[in-house]
């Protein structure tokens, strides 16, 4: 069938192979599993991927276990990114000054770390034609996601980055690791936030899931903001997509930036760069 064709030449012969996406319950609410496994079948590689759901306290155990069970590869996201640091035999540069890990790459006994969330951002901001040098940008969160946001903003030469997290001490951590301004959430509202873009990094998209930052998001004032990005996708009341709507500003899911980094982390397991849109293609379709 048309739609059937391998991407890659058939005739090279690729190991069975076995990836996995490493966090607590949210394993099997992510679109990791479907999307790669698409992918796999497209490129004719004899692979799966798999979630594995992880107690608190057990995440090195799993990662233990990335190499009795001969996992090729891993993803790891909320809660274990910034936890999984130590527990890797080599750090990749990037991985090493943001802080946190979201790909494993086993090279026989040897686990490399790598943070793909920070060039995935990137690419999609890229793609979504923004030009970052010199904006100012306004990050609500700091976990690992924060800190691969503000890691790339600085790369990419952003002017102001103000940093907006619950907890001052890991704020603290990311400005002085890092870069960025520190920003008492709790202001915000107070008066008008000079920022060209702003983006969510939190878990928190819905309101039930933190009504305290949907009530600070919603008074916030942001008369410059040209894209408000939320990291999250797949909520159905998404707070931060309808204060976009209601002040007329460009609006941006997590899906490209997943795409993206997703990209980049299946490039790492199999030698294979292939575009975005094949992994867009396979969160989007039904097949």
């Amino acid at each position: 069938m048309q739609g059937q064709t391998p991407i890659r030449d058939p005739r090279k012969k690729i190991e069975k192979k076995v990836f996995c996406i490493l966090s607590d319950e949210r394993a099997f609410r992510s679109k990791s599993p479907t999307m790669f496994n698409k992918v796999l079948r497209r490129t004719g590689i004899d692979g799966i991927y798999v979630p594995f759901m992880v107690e608190p306290g057990h995440i090195e155990d799993a990662v233990k276990g990335l190499r009795a069970l001969n996992i090729a590869g891993a993803n790891v996201t909320l809660p274990y990114k910034e936890s999984v640091l130590p527990l890797v035999d080599v750090l990749s540069e990037g991985a090493n000054i943001i802080g946190a890990i979201n790909t494993i790459a086993r090279d026989r006994e040897i686990l490399k770390g790598y943070n793909t969330n920070a060039i995935g951002f990137m690419d999609a901001l890229e793609e979504a034609g923004f030009e970052t040098a010199g904006k100012n940008a306004l990050v609500f969160g700091n976990g690992g996601a924060a800190r691969a946001v503000v890691f790339m903003l600085n790369w990419l030469r952003a002017g102001r980055i103000m940093v907006a997290g619950r907890s001052k001490e890991k704020t603290g951590r990311i400005i002085s690791r890092i870069g960025g301004q520190a920003v008492d959430m709790e202001s915000i509202p107070e008066s008008p936030v000079q920022a060209d873009i702003v983006i969510n990094a939190t878990s928190v998209s819905e309101e039930q899931e933190g009504p305290e930052l949907a009530c600070i998001a919603q008074k916030m004032q942001i008369p410059d903001c040209r894209l408000l990005i939320d990291l999250n996708y797949g909520r159905s009341h998404c707070f931060w997509e309808k204060i976009a709507k209601e002040k007329n500003i460009h609006y941006m899911d997590g899906l490209p930036i997943l795409a993206n980094q997703a990209r980049r982390s299946f490039a790492l397991w199999t030698g294979l760069d292939l575009e975005p849109e094949e992994f867009l293609k396979a969160l989007k379709s039904d097949g």
